[in-house]
């Protein structure tokens, strides 16, 4: 045959493998068996790394003790009680009262009034006949008479000369005389009238309990032949300087003492202090004595009983 081996060389291997499998067969039935031949693989060689560092234990997780549930707490119970009403409230205080003023001053413009002392009087035909020197008051405190003194020639013969008040008409703005003596002006009686009066110029001013305040020594009128107010000496009353005050005339009062009149006025030392001095030629500012203070009025005092005595009644329901 052409290609290929011939067939006694190929059963030749044939035979040899059937024997073996044979003698195989026989060492696993009658004897011991042998380890398996296992071809020998080479395994790669690692190199030696750094050592791991030691981890920390994993925490051992534990099962938490399931917290006990709380107790619900009993309600307590709330007894009704009467409910008292609430205490009055106070009302606050009222804010202290101002201190009373010591003194009440009145301004007068020099055009209002004109001081009387040394005045010039003339007649209507404007002849200068004489000086106004004192003025007569009666014990309600009304002009009754001025004294004037007529001038004689070349001041010989001057005499003074009573002339009753409504003989005269008074011109304060008068820059030439500003007193004018009606023309048929009759001097007054020199009898001595029954009624009390007093002539002002230096009478002496006196308080409610004898003390002496001043000296009179001027009075000013305005153009209703009004006084107005009286020119005080106080020399000695408060201090050792001269000084003069105006007093308001509806601030003296006339008393009749020893069968005379006497002029007084209530003005203590602290009073006479606070006054400003007068000044001619300046707007006067005459004095008073400060009226006493107002009393509470009840209705305030009786408001607050009525709030005390209200809420007394609610408590008592």
């Amino acid at each position: 045959m052409s290609g290929g081996f011939s067939r006694p060389a190929w059963r030749l291997p044939i035979l040899a493998v059937f024997a073996l499998f044979a003698l195989s067969g026989c060492s696993l039935l009658w004897g011991p068996q042998q380890a398996p031949i296992v071809d020998a693989t080479v395994m790669p060689v690692e190199p030696a790394s750094a050592p791991v560092a030691a981890s920390a234990p994993e925490p051992v997780e534990t099962e938490a003790a399931e917290p006990e549930q709380p107790k619900k707490p009993k309600k307590p119970v709330v007894k009704p009680r009467k409910v008292e009403p609430p205490p009055p409230v106070a009302a606050p205080a009222p804010p202290p009262p101002a201190p009373a003023p010591l003194i009440v001053l009145r301004t007068i413009e020099r055009s209002d009034a004109r001081t009387l002392l040394d005045s010039e009087v003339q007649k209507p035909d404007g002849k200068v006949v004489g000086r106004a020197v004192d003025m007569i008051a009666d014990a309600s405190g009304k002009p009754r008479e001025m004294v004037v003194n007529l001038q004689g020639f070349l001041g010989v013969g001057d005499r003074k000369v009573n002339f009753p008040w409504s003989a005269f008409r008074f011109t304060p703005t008068a820059k030439a005389a500003p007193i004018t003596l009606n023309a048929a002006a009759v001097p007054a009686p020199a009898a001595k009238s029954a009624v009390l009066q007093l002539p002002l110029i230096d009478a002496d001013v006196e308080r409610s309990n004898g003390a002496k305040v001043g000296r009179v020594i001027d009075v000013l009128i305005d153009a209703n032949a009004q006084p107005q107010a009286v020119v005080l000496d106080v020399n000695g009353m408060v201090s050792t300087e001269r000084r003069t005050i105006a007093a308001n005339w509806s601030a003296l009062r006339f008393v009749t003492k020893d069968k005379e009149l006497h002029p007084l006025i209530d003005l203590s030392d602290a009073q006479i202090n606070a006054t400003p001095p007068y000044a001619s030629g300046k707007p006067v500012r005459a004095v008073s004595p400060a009226p006493p203070p107002a009393p509470a009025p009840a209705a305030a005092s009786a408001a607050p009983a009525n709030v005390t005595a209200s809420s007394n009644a609610r408590a008592a329901r």
